[in-house]
């Protein structure tokens, strides 16, 4: 069992606590040591309908409350944990110091839950109240329960799996972004007297031909292959499939074929099937990352340029800016709205470019070295917009006339400077100095960056762990059929009939002065499209499950859907983006649809709820249309101008009565990154664990010809959903990004910089989002 354990590493290392976790899951399960409904609900949460109870506690945020109430009414249900509801709503204090540590894995639960639930039961209760502990609180379970090794993956070596190898049996590499394993199997041919027997080829257009030759010649004369980057190469992957079902024991016994490939859906499940897979992780971290760049620069690195004392000090935040756009990723959406993969011949590219320009330069051309690191050496990869903005702020952090300063901080902390060293020993003593796991203050972003960096981890734990669970019958109660027909019915009772969209029409004609009328009948119609697909989808999977029809493949992963609390393909394809779990995202399509509703009920809103639109672009086109034709204007020359309304409370802003004269009243909208202080009418730092706040009442007021403000404004993206990333549609919008708004922000802390002032902001990832994940 210890090895089977083991072996998981090799093809998916750095997910060893998950496959860990299953392998423990199904012997415990096979011994009725761990509730079925248990494990699918630490995986799932609650699927069903509520509304949640008001918020008792001061320390939960109300935008976070209903996902906290939801995770406790469905314990609630739990015979192991039944009454756990009542008592956080009746003393939520209790729990209050588990919300607060920085250790909430390892602090105790109030009496009488302590000494009455086990390890995993613990577990879920910590999933409502401190989800981006569950990573560490899974890695604790496993080694309480198994050992100690079972979460520690093996460190990878070559010697070690090249046994399971044979001349039938490839050896795949699965890259991932800043691995490079060729140098290591380098190595280990030379070990193995086969440095002189080994070929190499990259795969691409023209290359499989020759690479078929290498592998033929090759099972001939007992020589290794070793083929890179299967990846690009989509077309040749039947070939390669072919190649290897001709392997047989006539192979000469020392041939070996060696594979690397990015993770591809098109890469041959046989091949995958029979074949040793390893990983190879590149060094995690920023300290581990500085520390790998440094440990190939020697001394006469550091001195073969006319300034080396400027060039030494630049080289750093070159270095430093490379190790932290890297990092940055980690932190998913907030860090990077598209992670990129920057490699070390970025880097490379810029330290000659360095040191070409401070040979053939007077003054340090600080303008020319930003532009060429940070559009086109590093910024030729970066695609999305605010990536752009992004990269070149933070790289005019690190590459500036301040940096020539001993001791010139690069945070606020201070714990990152400019050191002056002179030698390599000295600066790798001062990067081994620097702290294993840095704060996000180096990355530019709030403390919060980590709750959510963890929580993106629980979210990819349990996602991978669901991701391979056995479409088995549950062994006690109902089974999966009856729940997942169950659940189409609940579904089906709660969503409205479609539409009458010509009854809709005929009420709300197009009207040259009024462009709403046009919003809302295309608003009925894309919803329509969804309603019309989930009622017959849903018809027919029941009947797939009573087996009137054929279980269709299509079927299959509708019926898999709902059973995991997962939207199912089927009706992403024709709704609206959204990262909640099916049972929020049913009651999100049911508000939009009231919202509808009302419109086609009540007349046109006087505030809208702009998060309940499906296609939010075009309703703000219909208000600039509604204003140039109102004041003959040319559409072109308008922009909005952004008031937020702060003055008004939650209850104060449902009781206006009457519209604006021009544009529009827009609530419903969160910030991520920053929140609104109302008192001075600016943008403020987030409050601790709060992640997401509320944007006040913002009107939207079109104005001609628009001036552009430069400072004491920030240009904040807003988003549909946090995942940020989109594509462009047929209708040349984004699928995700909705507009810029300009929002005030407080003045530079730096007088002789005030563009300092909107580099906050944008190193913050501050954002706007019409929708949370809950």
């Amino acid at each position: 069992f210890f090895l089977m354990i083991r072996r998981p590493p090799r093809s998916t290392q750095s997910r060893s606590s998950a496959a860990s976790d299953v392998y423990k899951r199904q012997i415990l399960s096979g011994a009725k040591e761990l509730d079925e409904n248990e494990w699918r609900f630490l995986l799932t949460g609650y699927g069903g309908d509520l509304d949640p109870r008001p918020n008792p506690t001061t320390w939960i945020s109300e935008n976070a409350w209903p996902d906290v109430y939801r995770q406790l009414y469905g314990m609630n249900l739990l015979p192991g944990l039944a009454g756990i509801e009542k008592h956080f709503l009746q003393t939520p204090d209790d729990f209050k110091p588990i919300f607060d540590a920085n250790d909430a894995h390892q602090q105790e639960l109030p009496p009488p839950w302590n000494t009455k639930l086990n390890g995993f039961q613990k577990m879920i209760v910590l999933k409502a109240i401190r989800s981006d502990k569950i990573t560490s609180a899974v890695e604790n379970w496993v080694t309480n329960v198994m050992g100690r090794q079972f979460i520690e993956p093996p460190t990878f070596d070559l010697a070690k799996c090249f046994p399971d190898s044979s001349n039938t049996t490839p050896l795949i590499f699965v890259l991932s972004a800043g691995s490079d394993p060729v140098s290591d199997l380098n190595r280990f041919a030379e070990e193995k007297n086969m440095a002189k027997r080994i070929e190499s080829i990259s795969l691409g257009q023209g290359q499989g031909d020759k690479a078929a030759r290498m592998i033929r010649d090759s099972t001939n004369r007992g020589g290794w292959v070793l083929l890179q980057n299967c990846h690009l190469a989509k077309t040749w992957m039947l070939e390669l499939e072919k190649l290897c079902e001709e392997l047989n024991q006539n192979v000469h016994p020392d041939f070996r074929l060696w594979l690397t490939s990015m993770p591809a859906p098109f890469f041959p499940i046989s091949v995958l099937q029979n074949s040793v897979k390893m990983t190879l992780e590149p060094p995690q971290g920023l300290r581990a990352n500085l520390l790998r760049t440094y440990n190939t620069i020697d001394d006469r690195d550091l001195v073969e340029c006319k300034k080396p004392e400027v060039y030494r000090k630049l080289l750093f935040g070159f270095t430093l800016f490379h190790a932290i756009i890297q990092d940055r990723r980690k932190f998913g959406p907030i860090g990077w709205n598209i992670p990129y993969e920057f490699t070390n011949e970025d880097l490379t590219v810029c330290k000659r470019q360095l040191k070409m320009l401070l040979d053939d330069y007077p003054d340090v051309p600080y303008k020319v070295l930003n532009y060429l690191g940070a559009q086109i050496n590093y910024g030729g990869r970066v695609t999305d917009d605010k990536d752009v903005r992004l990269i070149k702020t933070i790289l005019k952090g690190f590459i500036n006339a301040q940096v020539l300063k001993d001791g010139h901080k690069f945070s606020p902390s201070g714990i990152y400077v400019s050191i002056n060293g002179t030698t390599q020993a000295d600066y790798i003593n001062y990067i081994k100095s620097l702290p294993l796991n840095p704060d996000p203050e180096i990355f530019g972003l709030h403390e919060n960056a980590e709750i959510t960096n963890a929580q993106n981890q629980t979210r990819l734990l349990l996602e991978t762990l669901l991701s391979i669970q056995p479409r088995a019958s549950t062994k006690a109660g109902k089974s999966r059929e009856e729940i997942i027909s169950e659940i189409a019915d609940n579904i089906q009772k709660k969503t409205p009939p479609p539409w009458d969209e010509e009854a809709v029409a005929k009420r709300y004609p197009t009207q040259y002065e009024e462009s709403m009328n046009t919003v809302l009948c295309q608003e009925i119609i894309r919803y329509n499209r969804l309603l019309f697909e989930m009622r017959d989808s849903l018809i027919n999977v029941k009947k797939a499950l009573k087996g009137e029809v054929v279980m269709s493949e299509e079927l299959e992963r509708l019926s898999n859907s709902l059973f995991n609390n997962q939207v199912p393909k089927l009706w992403e394809n024709k709704g609206f983006l959204s990262l909640k779990p099916l049972a929020s995202w049913i009651q999100d399509l049911n508000e939009r649809i009231d919202f509808l509703n009302n419109w086609i009920k009540g007349g046109t809103p006087i505030i809208f709820w702009i998060s309940r639109f499906f296609f939010p672009q075009a309703f703000l086109t219909g208000i600039l249309q509604n204003y140039a034709r109102k004041h003959v204007i040319a559409i072109d020359r308008l922009q909005f101008d952004f008031m937020i309304l702060d003055n008004y409370t939650n209850q104060e802003v449902h009781e206006i009565s009457t519209r604006p004269e021009d544009g529009c009243y827009l609530f419903g909208m969160f910030l991520e990154g920053a929140r609104w202080d109302s008192k001075n009418h600016v943008l403020a730092e987030s409050r601790k664990k709060e992640l997401y706040s509320d944007v006040p009442l913002v009107q939207l007021l079109p104005r001609v010809d628009k001036p552009k403000q430069k400072e004491g404004i920030y240009n904040c993206p807003v988003y549909k959903v946090l995942s940020r990333a989109g594509t462009l549609s047929t209708t040349g919008h984004s699928t995700n990004f909705v507009m810029f708004m300009d929002l005030p922000i407080p003045p530079s802390r730096d007088a002789k910089d005030p563009r300092d002032a909107k580099s906050v902001w944008i190193k913050a990832g501050v954002a706007i989002f019409l929708a949370l994940r809950y």
